[in-house]
């Protein structure tokens, strides 16, 4: 028995948005946890970022951003379609409580992962804002939905074609810097390198400020060992132990090295992909 599609969406030209009928996992997942999907008996392992649940129609929600050979099969696919193995939730829950004030700092598809952060802590009391950047105006993406639960909203482009020009910390730096608008915690998810410069923005002032390290992740439960990260000088495995870290204590150089191990292998996989094959290549 495989999980059907019940709703598919399109975020852009190479995003997609899918709720998935997965009941055991809609009852149990809390925010910052994620799921790992097989389409096909012989695919490959993929972890995706849990964006929203229905405990009452028994219903995950997944973004994913079109990238390799799985994803693309899963692009593919139609409503009614059944994906074979749909297991979770995996990982550590974000820590929710009401910290005060809170920046939530999205870069490009990761606005996805930061729409269920949000959303709890907005419920937990909490005064949002956010900072949705990409590199342009195209590859926004779920402007309306973070809109609606920021207490401001604030949108940079590298390019300049949609709200401010330049960086996400150019805004965060302000928002620093301004004492009605100093947050009390950080949360930034997106390419490394924003992650990176996110943290050393917060450094100086002392705030702490929490990155999802889910892009490293291959199998999910720890047994690949592809995922190891050091933290605060120790090993840790970003699935089993986070995928949230503290980012002050993240080796960013050691993280970027790990995340270009597998170029070369997943780009001869996609090459030879043709069509909807699901075999093993």
């Amino acid at each position: 028995m495989g999980y059907p599609i019940v709703s598919r969406r399109e975020l852009s030209s190479d995003s997609v948005l899918l709720v998935v009928k997965a009941p055991h996992v809609a009852q149990s997942a809390k925010p910052g946890q994620f799921i790992i999907l097989r389409t096909c008996e012989e695919g490959e392992r993929v972890p995706l970022t849990i964006a929203n649940t229905d405990s009452n129609e028994g219903t995950v929600t997944i973004m994913f951003q079109v990238v390799g050979k799985t994803t693309r099969e899963l692009a593919g696919f139609e409503l009614g379609q059944e994906i074979c193995d749909f297991l979770g939730p995996l990982g550590v829950p974000t820590e929710i409580e009401n910290f005060g004030s809170v920046v939530a700092v999205g870069g490009g598809f990761g606005a996805a992962v930061l729409y269920p952060l949000v959303k709890a802590l907005k419920a937990a009391g909490n005064r949002i804002t956010i900072i949705n950047g990409a590199r342009s105006e195209n590859l926004l993406i779920l402007e309306d939905e973070l809109q609606i639960m920021s207490d401001e909203y604030y949108v940079t482009t590298d390019d300049g074609s949609k709200g401010r020009g330049g960086f996400v910390t150019d805004v965060l730096s302000e928002l620093i810097s301004t004492s009605d608008s100093r947050p009390q915690r950080v949360f930034a998810v997106g390419p490394v390198p924003m992650m990176r410069a996110v943290a050393e923005t917060t450094r100086p002032a002392g705030i702490k400020t929490i990155v999802s390290l889910n892009p490293i992740m291959v199998d999910g439960t720890g047994m690949c060992g592809a995922c190891r990260v050091e933290i605060g000088g120790q090993t840790k495995f970003a699935c089993v132990d986070g995928p949230e870290f503290d980012a002050h204590q993240v080796n960013f150089d050691l993280l970027g090295k790990r995340l270009s191990m597998y170029k070369a292998e997943e780009a001869q996989c996609l090459a030879r992909m043709t069509g909807k094959d699901c075999r093993r290549i």
